[in-house]
């Protein structure tokens, strides 16, 4: 597929990594940073989001998107919980959305 699809090209088992759900899990991080979480969550929160800024700004290839994928789950993982519900909900749609797309490289 071209890029003017609005698809990496990646496809695994009928589904495709798109730039729409890249951007989301961006999306959900950064909103992370506009709450008031407790101070060793924002540090996490604040790398997931820098490597998900990388992610959703290139054009990577599968390896690599895998790769940093893996990272940001890594980095989530170490949030427990942030002190804000707000916040708390848009890390596990972060959790999710890179679940999902590790699940489909």
């Amino acid at each position: 597929m071209s890029d003017s699809t609005g698809f990496f090209g990646l496809a695994r088992r009928g589904r495709f990594v798109t730039d729409e759900r890249l951007q989301a899990l961006h999306e959900h991080l950064v909103e992370t940073g506009n709450r008031p979480v407790e101070r060793t969550a924002s540090r996490w929160l604040g790398e997931a989001e820098a490597v998900a800024a990388d992610i959703a700004t290139g054009k990577l290839s599968e390896d690599v998107l895998a790769e940093r994928l893996a990272i940001v789950d890594h980095i989530l993982s170490n949030v427990d919980g942030t002190d804000d519900a707000v916040a708390d909900d848009h890390a596990e749609a972060a959790r999710e959305i890179v679940d999902d797309l590790l699940d489909e490289l």
